[in-house]
């Protein structure tokens, strides 16, 4: 089965609040959406967290193809190994994502603007949950 992930993760502020959100699509249909608070974080960090929760949900469902797409250029260009990986907290989250995404037979990164395809529906869900948790 391919799927098809988009991620996004933010920050207000870099540090501050932080969150990331999923959408996970197989033929063009959404089959998983989620989103999660992350505290005081850097955007690079949410963005990381993203990536590694939507691999791992592809894991958990099953895929022998994904496709990672998101809007962080500099996340895209690590993972595809265009870019070296020189902050050691990013470096930890990179192993991260690396390992999981071994467990897939077929994987591929796309870096896109932030207004295409999935991705406005993952930052409309981050943005809502970092919305969420500074109301209280």
């Amino acid at each position: 089965m391919k799927l098809t992930a988009y991620s996004d993760g933010g920050s207000r502020g870099n540090p501050g609040p932080s969150a990331y959100a999923i959408v996970i699509t197989s033929d063009g249909k959404v089959v998983h959406e989620h989103s999660e608070f992350l505290g005081v974080h850097t955007n690079n960090y949410a963005e990381y967290r993203g990536l590694i929760a939507a691999i791992s949900k592809t894991v958990e469902l099953g895929a022998d193809e994904a496709e990672f797409v998101m809007d962080s250029q500099l996340v895209i260009r690590q993972m595809t190994g265009e870019y070296r990986v020189k902050n050691p907290d990013m470096a930890a989250l990179h192993s991260d994502a690396e390992a999981l995404a071994s467990l897939i037979p077929k994987v591929s990164y796309r870096n896109v603007r932030r207004s295409e395809e999935f991705v406005p529906r993952a930052d409309a869900l981050l943005n809502s949950e970092m919305d969420r948790h500074a109301r209280g």
